[in-house]
């Protein structure tokens, strides 16, 4: 059964991918589709998605993923592209790619995901498919379609057919859009099953889990109610499943690992905190307990499932049976210590907090939650100075600037406390807050000053009804033009 996250997206990811591909294909429509003209049109395609929040920003997750997909770049013959790789909001089954580098991987499909082998077998698949141009190449042959017909294939091919996007994607023409199908050939698949499987080999993998994932596909096809997305643009998994089966008994015999990153199940339980039905992930966390009373993982889940929904207690007692077990893990004591400062319990945070950053020093979440409880507890310094490095990295966090304004606020740094607010207000598209605390960072600075006169600039913005959402670099200094209180 279809979430309703999935079918917001369904309708987000249609609305916004159609004027993409009708903007870029248009001036293509009689050249050949270039490397550069899949650099483009692959930015555009994620620069949509993520206007839309479609795609989920998690600093562990993202990593994990990048990793792998470096991990198999490593090994293959990739194109001049900045490949990227990315989790898309979605609990569907799929993983896709666009062209010029870009790598999409759903939730759903990573928590499918029995072994890291399985999914980074899914990977080289879809780097394969980005390395040999298939999709480049089915765009070439679509030239002489009409170009809002062929958005409307792509749209539908990336983003499973069925129910209000069928609907929707079939308006345009119906006999246009059954002319061709935007999906990967036989042969296209044969030819990524084989080149992905040879990266896969190389980086050290066991092919028989490439061959697993497929089997686990198959299973979902045959014994689930709803087909998973992933089929409609990866075709003949019968068939994939014995060409696969016949060239690791031929060729890639030398076995290989499991896991070589490591760590998939702690990126699982993390996919689904970002949930947001918690009596489920209650249920489930409960129930890989109750199979395995040491299961870290499942603990660690449990215990932030209940801080979400209120029970502070039952939290409290699972993050310590969790610490009992590894009293070094960054992602336990970040979010006990979190825990801990949303009861206003802000020494024990603390503790927590710090053990935290010293186990795992850049994480931005541990960082900012720590330099919250030094906010809390009066260590006005000590915050400034911890949320002043965080901003180096993170100079558009609004959490950041915020705490800052807060922090200069209460130094009597009048100046800086306004620059600050005036910063998260634009950010957070506050337009007459955000020009009223500039223009109040202005009575502190002479008026031919250097940031006197950038500030202006950004008020002019302001002003103008077409201002960007993001601060501009002028504005991301860290304010030394302001006198001493």
């Amino acid at each position: 059964m279809r979430t309703k996250t999935d079918k917001t997206f369904r309708k987000a990811a249609l609305l916004l991918f159609l004027p993409v591909f009708i903007f870029l294909y248009t001036p293509l429509a009689m050249a050949s589709f270039t490397l550069d003209d899949e650099k483009k049109l692959g930015k555009e395609f994620y620069d949509k998605l993520e206007k839309n929040d479609l795609i989920l920003h998690d600093d562990r997750a993202n990593a994990y993923l990048n990793k792998l997909g470096k991990l198999l770049l490593s090994k293959s013959d990739k194109l001049p592209f900045d490949y990227r790789f990315s989790i898309i909001r979605s609990s569907g089954i799929n993983a896709f790619a666009t062209p010029g580098g870009y790598i999409y991987v759903n939730q759903g499909l990573i928590n499918l995901s029995e072994n890291e082998g399985e999914l980074a077998g899914v990977l080289a698949h879809e780097i394969a498919h980005v390395n040999g141009r298939h999709i480049a190449e089915m765009i070439d042959r679509s030239k002489k379609i009409n170009i809002s017909t062929l958005a409307a294939i792509i749209a539908g091919a990336f983003l499973g057919k069925g129910g209000e996007l069928t609907a929707a994607v079939t308006s345009f023409s119906v006999a246009a859009s059954t002319a061709l199908s935007l999906q990967y050939s036989r042969e296209h698949e044969e030819a990524a099953d084989r080149a992905g499987l040879s990266y896969f080999d190389a980086s050290g993998y066991n092919g028989k889990y490439m061959l697993d994932f497929l089997k686990v596909m198959r299973g979902y096809e045959y014994y689930s109610s709803t087909v998973p997305s992933y089929f409609f643009t990866h075709p003949g998994t019968e068939e994939r499943i014995g060409y696969i089966d016949a060239l690791i008994q031929t060729t890639y015999k030398k076995g290989g690992a499991e896991q070589i990153v490591g760590g998939l199940k702690r990126i699982q339980t993390i996919l689904r905190l970002q949930e947001k039905d918690s009596s489920a992930n209650l249920k489930f966390f409960g129930e890989e307990i109750a199979a395995d009373s040491n299961n870290l993982d499942a603990l660690y889940g449990l215990a932030v499932t209940e801080g979400k929904i209120g029970m502070a207690s039952e939290a409290a007692v699972h993050f310590q049976r969790a610490l009992a077990l590894d009293g070094k893990d960054p992602d336990i004591l970040r979010d006990f210590g979190i825990a801990l400062f949303k009861l206003g319990k802000f020494t024990e945070a603390a503790l927590y907090l710090n053990r935290a950053v010293g186990a795992s020093p850049d994480d931005a979440t541990a960082n900012l939650f720590l330099g919250k409880t030094l906010l809390a507890t009066g260590k006005i310094d000590e915050t400034v100075d911890l949320l002043k490095k965080l901003e180096k990295n993170r100079p558009d966090d609004p959490d950041v600037l915020y705490d800052l304004a807060v922090a200069y606020g209460r130094a009597n740094r009048r100046g800086l406390s306004h620059y600050y607010f005036g910063r998260y207000f634009k950010i957070k598209e506050k337009r007459e807050s955000a020009l009223f605390h500039f223009q109040e960072t202005l009575k502190d600075l002479p008026v031919n000053d250097k940031k006197a006169e950038e500030i202006r600039k950004e008020m002019d913005s302001l002003k103008n009804p077409a201002h960007s959402k993001q601060p501009s670099a002028s504005l991301k200094s860290s304010g030394n033009a302001f006198p001493p209180p």
